[in-house]
């Protein structure tokens, strides 16, 4: 069975090299408004689904949450390992499969970690895994980019370097697919990694939510939890509940 490219590129050094300059701060704004709207009660139990290293599972801990980090890369769960403590673990797994069942108050995904399989069945998959692993009043937050404003300013090619390393980068949107082929050169190797992220917009993602029993009940458009508005809104963030909370 071929490799498939996150697997590929997610375990890879120079995945969080290129992409060290994702902003941490930004980041804890976002989870401190979600935690002001939801108000989760003290102790809830909330999934980091694609952890990556766990710093932001980790910054969820420390506001007195009980909190588990699943990811698909080895050597990000190894990472994040060190941080465990007795409100904090670390799982790798892999999304299209269940974990745990009828056990957390809050689902995140963060920082579009969706959209990246080849079928739309392996996605509505994904979301019934989450579905399962909600509490009757869970709720899961997938934060998503928004696709209309995605395609509109896409920048077709660009050169970052960092570390010594010139990454060369080449955008397309084909097929309704963001793909992103990424090549450089380093200790005397040649390397391509590629990305791939579904262009699901709102009425495709509402519809995906449905076909998993989730009912999406209020959309964001950006990290301050402004309104969505499709042609202006840096993301799009949907915070879904089960079609049936008596259930399980």
């Amino acid at each position: 069975m071929q490799e498939e490219w996150f697997s590929r590129w997610f375990d890879s050094p120079y995945y969080h090299l290129l992409y060290q300059h994702h902003n941490d701060d930004e980041a804890s704004v976002f989870i401190d408004n979600l935690f002001q709207f939801l108000e989760p009660p003290a102790g809830a139990r909330m999934l980091d689904q694609a952890c990556g290293k766990g710093r932001h599972a980790l910054y969820m801990s420390r506001a007195g949450y009980d909190v588990t980090g699943l990811d698909i890369s080895p050597s990000s769960i190894t990472f994040a390992r060190q941080f465990e403590h007795a409100g904090l673990s670390f799982f790798q797994h892999d999304m299209r499969k269940p974990f745990r069942m009828n056990y957390y108050d809050i689902i995140f995904n963060f920082f579009t970690s969706f959209g990246y399989f080849k079928t739309e069945e392996e996605h509505v998959q994904t979301l019934k895994n989450i579905r399962l692993g909600l509490r009757p009043n869970g709720i899961f937050v997938l934060d998503f980019l928004n696709a209309r404003k995605v395609a509109k300013e896409l920048i077709g090619k660009d050169n970052r370097t960092l570390d010594g390393i010139t990454f060369s980068i080449h955008r397309t949107l084909q097929d309704g697919i963001i793909q992103k082929q990424i090549s450089f050169s380093d200790q005397g190797r040649d390397f391509v990694f590629e990305e791939q992220v579904k262009a699901y917009d709102l009425v495709v993602l509402t519809r995906l939510f449905a076909a998993a029993g989730l009912e999406v009940y209020q959309t964001f458009g950006n990290y301050h939890l402004d309104d969505f508005d499709e042609q202006d809104s840096d993301r799009l963030i949907l915070l879904g509940r089960k079609t049936n909370a008596r259930e399980l």
